[in-house]
């Protein structure tokens, strides 16, 4: 979701043998390995020394761990006990609180009442086990000194919307416990292959999807694909579908649009019995401005979770705040992390907006040229100390878990490791990458494409932080953006897409759509991302229901009969991007296999470099193949692996891919182990080799 504009990048520097030197006192570690960051390396402590202190603050200095602190779910909210049930909700500024719901005809009854915690914030209400039932739809009726309104409890776990009043109310929720068949999952890391995916639009017929359908009907596609983690949006409640999950308005409750959360809890459990993580994108960067719905105005003070004055409104989300300075706050968004892994057995979280968190611009017009703008004063310290925490908490609970930030300043630390100094994700979205697979469709003919350029881009992060790169996610296929596919061939995908009938455009297409996912999933330095129906070149921009289309579906869906249609092109790039995940898979610890250039010629248009035992090979030339184009590399015999130009992938099928290429003598290289590679490259193509 997050978007900032740039006006400029700033490099990401390595330690630099001209820069080091004896130093006293020992630099934190993203200071040692980045000497650029010395002059800010007391910013840099002050920020860790801040976590420090807060967890020690928030821990009685030891005395209990993260973990326990992190439990406000097992304390508020609605639970059933031995003795009956117990309710709590925090609400400092309310002089009264009533549950009222089906069981008391949506009426003040004294027997519903709650009662103020001495000295405290919180309020309790006691009820026998007969005093509510499963399925009973409640509110909270909450006064306060100039007011009173219904509320849905800040802690509730299910929360439903009425079909015909569309209004939403919190559910009595008891059903029998689900039994977990996968009790214990290690997610598979190298690389992290992650789908991202909505349950709502993943199925083919215009409505909102179920998780039972997605388990039982994209789920095995994914699997097939060779994904080793699934990354599920709009997991939150949230009152406008339309949002994308992004305006969350019950942060504890798995939206009820896609069926119960024992249907949520069996699509995690069925995808870690096929060996595939679940994470889920955390929205904890704002929150939905709804008061009845949401936590704007819980009780009577908008302040509560919320920053007050000129920082309580994003100014471009038209949403609200949260105050990470204060504990209360702290204790519900820990808690809110803790919950979903441990009631759902998430293995993890993606991070939405964290640039919006770490600024006070919430990075809106901010340039980020130099490291400067990232320790000018201009950082919301309070968010930066909820984020290490969180990460600190995550791992604590789960030392497996799965954390990536969604932040397009380039914050320097923010994938490092908490010890060095850093935030402690685990990795960082490589937002630069999209954007410039964009602008150079946008602005360059194909002839300008540079090699050189595009290696630098794929592998342009810092020396220290693991990346997930993409070329597109769902930001890029939204109503108003395009997808690399429509940026390719846009209408005559409707037009010329059926096998045989294809004009010059979609060969085009075709062949470069290829090209750009290979050659940033092979640079990876840590996980790889695909967005659902990408990968087969999806044809339309999502659209979800509103009232400017007149609440229609026929864009929030995934139109997987396309690729399953032998006669259409999209299973070309469907059947590409599997053999493309696999050949990644092929090698034994990718990601700690360097990225070796071999060559690169931005006159021909041609890029090779090297990963462990496999050659990477990219023709960009438009009109120029290339007969016995010889490369350097490690003396041996090479077999062909992959193939843009295979004629199963759409391609022309003009090389041999059956022969083994065996590299040819050069005394020159003797002692360096190398002998030149010659191959026949065809324009606007690439090909991988393995090594025998």
């Amino acid at each position: 979701m997050e978007k900032t504009t740039n006006k400029c990048k700033v490099k990401k520097a390595e330690k630099s043998e001209s820069v080091k030197k004896s130093r006293t006192p020992k630099h934190i570690g993203i200071v040692k390995n980045d000497a650029y960051l010395e002059p800010y390396e007391n910013a840099i402590r002050g920020r860790h020394d801040h976590a420090v202190w807060k967890i020690g603050q928030l821990t009685g200095n030891g005395r209990r761990t993260l973990s326990e602190f992190a439990s406000g779910h097992d304390y508020y909210g609605l639970h059933k006990t031995s003795r009956g049930w117990v309710f709590r909700e925090w609400a400092p500024n309310a002089t009264d609180i009533y549950l009222v719901g089906d069981f008391n005809n949506w009426s003040e009854e004294e027997k519903y009442r709650a009662k103020r915690i001495q000295g405290t914030g919180n309020w309790e209400l006691k009820l026998s086990a007969k005093a509510l039932k499963h399925g009973d739809l409640y509110k909270m009726r909450v006064h306060w000194n100039g007011g009173e309104g219904e509320r849905i409890p800040a802690w509730a776990r299910r929360v439903v919307q009425d079909e015909q009043t569309k209004i939403f109310s919190a559910q009595v929720w008891n059903p029998e416990p689900y039994i977990w068949k996968k009790k214990t999952f290690n997610p598979k890391k190298d690389p992290l292959l992650i789908y991202e995916c909505h349950i709502g639009m993943g199925e083919d017929a215009e409505k909102v999807g179920t998780y039972d359908e997605f388990r039982e009907n994209v789920l095995p596609r994914i699997i097939k694909d060779g994904y080793n983690c699934i990354q599920i949006m709009a997991i939150q409640e949230h009152p406008y579908y339309g949002s994308f999950g992004y305006h969350v308005s019950s942060f504890f409750a798995a939206s009820s649009r896609f069926g119960t959360p024992e249907q949520l809890k069996q699509l995690i459990d069925t995808a870690h019995q096929k060996g595939v993580a679940v994470i889920m994108d955390i929205v904890h960067s704002h929150a939905v401005k709804n008061e009845i719905e949401g936590l704007g105005n819980l009780a009577g003070d908008p302040n509560q979770y919320f920053y007050p004055g000129g920082r309580h409104e994003h100014p471009a989300w038209d949403s609200l705040c949260f105050d990470y300075g204060k504990d209360e706050v702290m204790h519900f968004l820990l808690s809110n992390c803790k919950y979903w892994m441990e009631e759902f057995h998430f293995d993890g979280f993606r991070f939405d907006g964290v640039t919006s968190m770490l600024y006070y611009s919430h990075g809106l017009g901010e340039a980020f040229c130099n490291y400067g703008d990232y320790f000018n004063g201009h950082q919301d310290d309070n968010a930066i100390c909820y984020l290490t925490i969180a990460n600190k908490l995550i791992h604590e609970v789960n030392k497996n878990a799965i954390t990536i930030a969604e932040e397009v300043s380039g914050m320097p630390g923010l994938a490092a490791k908490f010890e060095d100094g850093g935030y402690g994700f685990d990795y960082r979205m490589a937002m630069n990458i999209p954007d410039y697979w964009i602008k150079t469709i946008k602005e360059l003919k194909d002839e300008d494409w540079k090699p050189s350029s595009i290696f630098w881009e794929v592998k342009n992060r810092r020396s220290d932080e693991k990346t997930i790169s993409y070329c597109e996610s769902h930001d890029q296929a939204l109503v108003g953006d395009k997808t690399i596919i429509f940026r390719l061939i846009d209408a005559d995908m409707y037009w010329h897409f059926r096998k045989g009938d294809e004009n010059g455009t979609v060969h085009r297409g075709i062949a470069l759509h290829k090209m750009i996912r290979l050659v940033t999933a092979a640079a990876i330095n840590g996980g790889y991302l695909n967005f659902m129906g990408n990968e087969f070149g999806h044809p339309e921009w999502i659209d979800f229901p509103r009232e400017g289309n007149g609440w229609s579906y026929k864009y929030a869906r995934r139109q997987w009969n396309l690729v399953d249609n032998k006669e259409l092109c999209y299973h070309y790039l469907g059947d590409f991007d599997r053999q493309m995940i696999n050949v990644l898979k092929s090698e034994k610890g990718f990601n700690k296999t360097p990225v070796q250039e071999i060559w690169h010629n931005d006159g021909d248009q041609v890029l090779a470099f090297m990963r462990g035992d496999l050659v990477f090979v990219f023709n960009f030339s438009p009109t120029r193949s290339f007969t016995d184009y010889g490369f350097l590399v490690p003396t041996g015999s090479y077999e062909v692996v992959l193939n843009t130009d295979a004629k199963e992938f759409g391609g022309n099928g003009f090389a041999d891919d059956t022969i083994t290429h065996m590299t040819n003598y050069d005394p020159l290289y003797v002692e360096e182990h190398k002998e030149w590679l010659k191959l026949y490259i065809p324009a606007r193509s690439a090909v991988v080799l393995k090594k025998n």
